[in-house]
């Protein structure tokens, strides 16, 4: 359903100042590339800049292919919608004078629950709830309504996604708070697209200036406000003790102002029309976009980006025209297997684990009400089950009956057969493939799946790839990118569980993480000859719905099987449903599982050692309770030696971030050994920021040239488990009120959204992170190519009149290890010490021996030691307050350097008995009037003694003239 653009209001005009000739001053920053630019450009010319998998591209000034979606669990009101659109519309002018006539949005997709009533709504195609830019989700019976944005990434970098609640695009009153949606969306917009961060601090609302004066955390220092107690209006004395904060008092803003900026600070204010820039920019704020963007003002950050790099000025004075809105709707869900049966699935066990992980898949983890079908391939393909509607387990038991038992005796491998056959069967629900799934399983060498790229392209089907072994089509996950699909990559190895990982973690993608399968466990060990695996799963309170367990095994009869519930309640072998053919024995728990810890033992009735494997998967228990889930990924789907791959893992309850995790990663190649790796939400290293919820690491062990497998395994105990505050990411900011001519106008109260610190409960969950790709690996031994890593969270403290810094210690390699030295340098220029580190002051560090990498550093110097240098240093630009910029960066063994660290700066004052250089031209001035000073100092003598003199003289006659008579 296509959707007629809004017209602009008349409020946006005049609410937007008029935009004359775009004019920057262009400065040399490190680790950017700004371009020079061309006086403008007319509508209609300039790059595009396409982002596959996203959707999103920018063509000619306009973005193209946004996508807001609405989680099923969001009530119907079509009220919501219209407001989306007002919000867009909106935004989009706003976005356009903010950037200087940059960029707008263009045409918007709304992705419409497939639990909404159907209004002649556009089908889906690869769009779906998991790819949107921006979500509207309840926030499951908590209050707060803050939007927001979950960065994962450093500065400079695009984050996750947007956050809206159903009552703040609902709720009008809320505007008085956060000003109008277009603008909060705008806000939000420069956290996603282009890696900005937040200019005020809630935990840090005020602090003292280089000048010793108390200062409210914001960007411009120009916009203006009071302190507000609870009687009134209150001097800061009142309200700031020995620089804490008093209870009860607040800073409230003046409506009125005549600064412009700072969108990231207060989008709200109506006088906030633009980004902070190099002008404006107030680098003493303890904010988090000082600290993660080395003290960058926002607008520098947003012209480095490719966006408005590319992007010319538009010519003239008119605006663009609305954006366009299509409305979408998902109809039922189908999903083809598309399973290759060539002679190479013989090889390594392939075809049993493949029919292992599409029983878990069949009996489990895909949706109720979903139509699945089955085709194989060789050569040619062929349909072995058209679309059959899953609405009970004995459709799950009849699906699964049909997936291939036997490979072909046939070596060649033709990937666009089966894949043209799976179109057959998915279109014969609506006549199309458009909003259809395909699994394509193949571990063959196809050199030919360009032929049929375009056709997937266009087909409006998502395909997941699965490519088992290392002979598998090198080029296969062009499918899955082309269509916004997951790619996975299967290692050899029976003792691998990958398989298994990777079907489970293939979802609808519809948002409703109440419907969604979620993987406890999955181990796999090679057990000998009357040994036993033993292990205890967690049915945790959030989960125990559909509760689930597959066992598998490699060769022989059923295993000896005892499983035990939470009251001590057994399950036999007896109990479970054998399947011999595919080597598995399952076992479904009617209704609720218990919650609590179960125990399994396994015992290998075989005569020879053999692979065991357990994967237990659940549903949510309630809608009241959202469950725990982990969604792991990679930063890049490829890479090239020795660039590192950095891994993610976000680990959530509902909205709200997890802390104290355990979270491991495990990495597998095409050959060797697996690699595991404890990812950390500490604010380090790849982490950018703490208990957020979002754990990460460096992956740098590279074996061979070839594709990487990835899965996550987080755990909590009881005694450790803790939840956020709040909702993580950056927020747009809610003002409590505001002072109009001398009167405070106090805005309704906020509602918090905080939650208990600590819930005593523990959980397990698995996720499959799918593959990513390395090249250019050299093989055998290579000489060390890794530095330290960046220095991200270095912090300065004045100590008396020393100064004290703080950072977390980087590795040997980048977070791994014991780096070797510490390199300090400070300089009065920021400039200086972001471009020119080398030569910028050196601390005397000799005697600071670093610790191992994740351990908190300490280091205090007395500025007194460089005090004489920074003097003769020149100055930057004229300053009234004597303020240095200190950075770091660590050196290994081999000499490699880390990148210089984000950017500090600290207030410093001259000791007494220093005074300051003067020039050479003042030196000669000064003498000049010394000299004529001291010639009138005499002249002003000699007059004074020839007056005295005379005096004496007259006084003297007159003395004789009177003895005389």
């Amino acid at each position: 359903m296509e959707t007629r653009p809004l017209q602009p209001l008349k409020s946006h005009r005049e609410m937007l100042p008029s935009v004359t000739q775009l004019s920057l001053r262009l400065t040399n920053l490190s680790n950017i590339g700004l371009c020079s630019l061309r006086p403008g450009t007319p509508w209609g010319q300039g790059p595009e800049l396409v982002f596959l998998g996203a959707g999103l591209k920018l063509k000619e000034n306009g973005y193209d292919g946004l996508l807001v979606a609405i989680n099923p669990r969001v009530p119907e009101d079509l009220k919501l919608i219209r407001n989306i659109q007002e919000m867009i519309t909106e935004a989009s002018f706003y976005l356009f004078n903010a950037t200087k006539r940059r960029v707008f949005f263009r045409s918007v997709q709304i992705l419409i629950p497939a639990t909404w009533t159907a209004h002649n709504y556009s089908r889906v195609k690869q769009e779906s709830f998991d790819k949107a830019n921006v979500l509207v989700t309840e926030q499951n019976g908590v209050p707060g309504e803050d939007p927001y944005t979950l960065q994962h990434r450093g500065c400079g970098q695009e984050g996750k996604y947007i956050h809206f609640t159903p009552n703040f695009l609902l709720n009008d009153e809320l505007a008085a708070g956060y000003g109008s949606r277009g603008r909060v969306f705008v806000h939000e917009w420069a956290h996603l697209r282009w890696g900005v961060f937040d200019e005020y601090n809630s935990d840090k609302p005020f602090y003292v200036n280089g000048r010793n004066e108390i200062q409210v955390t914001r960007c411009s220092s120009d916009i203006t406000g009071v302190f507000v107690c609870e009687k009134g209006l209150c001097p800061h004395e009142d309200c700031i003790i020995s620089k804490l904060f008093r209870e009860g008092c607040t800073f409230l803003y003046n409506s009125t102002q005549s600064a412009t900026g700072s969108i990231m600070f207060m989008q709200s204010l109506p006088s906030v029309v633009e980004f902070c820039n190099e002008g404006t920019h107030n680098r003493e704020a303890p904010n988090l976009q000082n600290r993660v963007c080395s003290l960058r003002s926002t607008w520098d950050v947003i012209t480095g980006s490719s966006d408005l790099n590319h992007s010319l000025p538009v010519l003239g004075v008119e605006l663009p025209a609305p954006p366009s809105f299509s409305l979408l709707q998902a109809g039922d869900r189908v999903v083809c297997l598309v399973i290759d049966v060539s002679r190479k699935m013989a090889e390594g066990d392939r075809l049993l684990r493949l029919q292992q992980a599409a029983e878990l898949f069949l009996m489990q983890v895909v949706e109720a009400h979903t139509f699945v079908g089955i085709v194989t391939f060789d050569s040619k393909g062929e349909i072995r089950a058209p679309l059959q509607q899953i609405n009970s387990d004995d459709d799950r038991k009849l699906l699964v009956s049909y997936l291939p038992t036997t490979v072909s005796t046939e070596a060649e491998t033709n990937i666009c057969a089966g894949v043209k056959k799976g179109f057959e069967v998915v279109e014969k629900q609506n006549g199309r493939a458009d909003g259809s799934v395909m699994i394509l399983v193949t571990s063959g060498a196809d050199e030919h799946i360009t032929n049929c790229l375009l056709t997937a392209m266009s087909s409006g089907s998502t395909i997941h790839s699965m490519a088992l072994g290392s002979s598998a089509a090198r080029r296969l996950g062009e499918l899955s990118h082309v269509t916004g699909g997951l790619e996975f990559f299967i290692p050899d190895p029976f003792t691998s569980s990958r398989m298994t990982e990777a079907f489970s973690g293939i979802s609808s993608g519809a948002g409703d993480i109440f419907q969604q399968s979620l993987q406890l466990e999955s181990t796999c060990e090679t057990v000998q000859p009357q040994h036993q695996l033993a292990n205890t799963v967690t049915v945790d309170r959030a989960v125990g719905n559909d509760t689930f367990f597959l066992v598998m095994w490699q060769t022989g009869g059923p295993s000896e099987i005892v499983l035990l519930d939470p009251s001590g309640r057994k399950y036999n072998t007896g109990d479970f449903i054998i399947n011999l053919p595919f080597r598995t024995a399952s076992l479904k728990i009617p209704g609720t599982a218990k919650h609590g810890h179960w125990t399994y033992t396994l015992n290998n009735t075989h005569h020879s050692p053999q692979a065991l494997k357990v994967t237990v998967a659940s549903r949510a228990s309630s809608l009241a309770v959202s469950p725990a889930t982990v969604d792991a990924f990679v930063e890049r789907d490829s890479t090239y030696f020795p660039q590192p791959v950095i891994i993610y893992a976000n680990v959530r309850k509902g909205l709200y971030p997890i802390l104290n995790a355990t979270v491991m990663a495990t990495v597998e190649p095409e050959a060797g050994d697996p690699v595991v790796l404890q990812l950390l939400d500490e604010g380090a290293g790849a982490d950018v920021i703490k208990n957020d919820g979002i754990y990460s690491r460096y992956f740098f062990s590279f074996a061979v040239s070839g594709r990487y497998s990835l899965t996550v395994h987080v755990r909590h105990s009881p005694s450790t488990s803790t939840l956020a505050h709040s909702v993580p990411g950056n927020h747009a900011m809610y003002v409590p009120g505001y002072v109009t001519n001398d009167n405070i106008q106090m805005n309704a109260p906020k509602r918090t959204g905080r939650r208990p610190v600590k819930e005593r409960w523990d959980f397990s969950r698995v996720s499959s992170g799918g593959s990513f790709s390395v090249l250019g690996v050299p093989d055998g031994p290579h000489p060390d190519v890794f530095p330290p890593c960046r220095i991200t969270d270095l912090a300065a403290m004045n100590v008396e009149e020393d100064v004290t810094l703080s950072w977390t210690a980087p590795g040997e390699d980048f977070d791994q290890g014991q780096t070797t030295s510490y390199e300090i340098r400070m300089s009065k220029s920021l400039q200086r010490i972001r471009d020119d580190f080398d030569n910028a002051i050196l601390v005397n560090s000799s005697g600071l021996i670093p610790q191992h990498a994740g351990t908190r550093e300490t280091f205090t110097f007395s500025p007194k030691l460089v005090t004489h240098e920074l003097e003769h240093e020149p100055d930057e630009e004229a300053q009234e307050t004597y303020i240095v910029y200190v950075a770091l960066r660590a050196m290994d063994r081999s000499s490699l350097r880390s990148a210089v660290s984000n950017i500090v700066l600290v207030s410093m004052s001259l000791p007494p008995n220093s005074a300051p250089v003067v020039s050479r031209d003042d030196r000669i001035l000064k003498g000049v009037l010394t000299i004529v000073g001291l010639i009138t100092i005499l002249c002003l003598l000699l007059v004074v003694s020839h007056c005295t003199l005379n005096r004496k003289k007259r006084a003297s006659r007159k003395e004789n003239e009177t003895k005389f008579l």
